[in-house]
């Protein structure tokens, strides 16, 4: 069993949102991915539909998450369950940074409203 240290995580960044991967093909994971996510206060992230599930768990801070047209009040400790197909969007009304953990499956892609596809690359 591999063990993939903080200097190994593989770093991104995307919509003002931080993502460090740890868990990937690049690190030896064969079905699943796992990254912390930091998102900065004031962020908000534009909405997108996942192609696989994901688990969102919140560690630390308050995010807006708004699931398939209904908005969520998320607090630290609290886990959304996204559906492939479900649309996602993201938003952190507070000063400071929150942050989560998500898993999903390789090979994850997030479709925008106006149609662009986006392949994480930290999602296998």
């Amino acid at each position: 069993m591999p063990v993939v240290r903080p200097s190994e995580a593989v770093v991104h960044e995307m919509h003002g949102v931080r993502f460090v991967a740890y868990a990937a093909p690049s690190t030896g994971s064969r079905e699943l991915c796992a990254w912390r996510g930091e998102i900065p206060g004031g962020t908000r992230a534009p909405a997108h539909t996942v192609s696989r599930e994901e688990i969102f768990h919140l560690l630390d801070g308050e995010l807006l998450i708004t699931l398939d047209g209904t908005r969520h009040r998320v607090t630290a400790g609290d886990t959304v369950i996204v559906h492939p197909g479900a649309t996602l969007a993201v938003e952190n009304p507070a000063d400071e940074v929150a942050v989560s953990w998500v898993t999903t499956s390789h090979g994850l892609e997030a479709t925008l409203a106006d149609g662009t596809r986006i392949v994480p690359p930290w999602a296998g």
